[in-house]
């Protein structure tokens, strides 16, 4: 292959048949390549030859007028501003976007803070997505689904603890974190057990669901939950701390392990013996939880592997006329450490 001189910054914009006439092959063969159509045979050596030309060239195909051929896009919208900064959901959309960029799909994060659920789906419609991975904050509409699908949009999918009617849903159930917590509490002969729910708006998302899961668990055990306010401060768990006497609680399920060590410090520091006096779970299984003395119990959170929901993404992306399906993605389980 000829080497071209390299172009200014402001030459022309390099277009398919430049990369054409550069590989030494026909346009539709460019297209064929850099598309990822695997509908038509084409050799090793020419896609390399035309990789190398688009590369030489500084070609990159145009999304929009590669949607207008095709009628649609190949974007996946994930709406992540109304998503909690997790660990567990961090991996979660890396691995995702990582599945669904290998099966040739654009994946763009998208922020809508401050829209109501059915300007939500019209500012995300605009985008022309030809799917949309909701999260469960947001709750979408049925007219809301509809403005997807007449934009384009083949697959509505909501992520979340409920499914919506109409669209696909993925279930993260955190209902199965308090339970999972409260379970193993009950193992550990507790029967008296705090839930801390944390006062500030962020983590309002989950609060509300780990301790329904938590107060299932403990009446099917016959035992007490107590629900226990905490802001994120050392003085708001000072105080908790200094009246736990007057609680009559042997143990604590603390949100999350950001709580728990939180709460676990200012008991000690009030006297408190952990886990002799009260037992202590967090969830989210940290390493720095597990850095502690003692070492911090916790619900470990998981989620279902991420290129068979890619794969699932680009089935119902496929056959747009599937019926709505549910699919449950969290499991909890609780790591016995020494504070339970």
């Amino acid at each position: 292959m000829s080497q071209l001189t390299e172009q200014p910054a402001e030459g022309p914009v390099p277009t398919s048949a430049d990369v054409a006439r550069l590989a030494g092959v026909s346009r539709a063969t460019v297209s064929y390549v850099l598309n990822n159509n695997t509908a038509v045979r084409i050799s090793d050596p020419t896609r390399r030859r035309v990789r190398e030309a688009a590369t030489e060239l500084g070609y990159v195909p145009h999304a929009a007028a590669r949607s207008l051929r095709a009628g649609h896009s190949r974007m996946v919208l994930l709406p992540t501003a109304h998503l909690p900064s997790t660990p567990l959901h961090h991996r979660f959309l890396h691995g995702l976007e990582s599945g669904l960029r290998r099966l040739d799909y654009t994946v763009v994060q998208y922020g809508s803070i401050g829209l109501d659920p059915d300007d939500a789906a019209r500012a995300w419609a605009e985008l022309r997505p030809v799917a949309v991975i909701a999260p469960g904050s947001v709750p979408l509409a049925p007219q809301g689904i509809a403005v997807l699908r007449r934009s384009g949009a083949k697959a509505v999918i909501t992520l979340g603890p409920q499914p919506v009617p109409g669209a696909h849903a993925l279930i993260t159930d955190q209902r199965e974190v308090g339970a999972s917590a409260v379970r193993h509490l009950l193992e550990r002969g507790r029967h008296r057990i705090g839930v801390v729910m944390p006062a500030e708006a962020g983590p309002a998302l989950f609060a509300g669901p780990r301790l329904a899961g938590a107060r299932r668990a403990a009446a099917a055990g016959r035992a007490r939950v107590e629900e226990l306010p905490l802001h994120y401060t050392e003085e708001s768990a000072a105080a908790l701390a200094a009246r736990w006497s007057t609680l009559g609680l042997d143990a604590v399920f603390a949100y999350d392990d950001a709580y728990a060590m939180l709460l676990m410090r200012a008991l000690q520091d009030a006297g408190i013996q952990v886990p002799e006096d009260t037992a202590v779970v967090g969830a989210d299984d940290s390493m720095l939880g597990r850095l502690l003395r003692p070492r911090l119990s916790s619900v470990r959170m998981e989620l279902a592997t991420v290129q068979p929901l890619a794969d699932l993404v680009d089935r119902l992306v496929r056959h747009p006329g599937t019926e709505p399906e549910r699919h449950d993605l969290l499991r909890a389980r609780t790591v016995h450490r020494e504070s339970s």
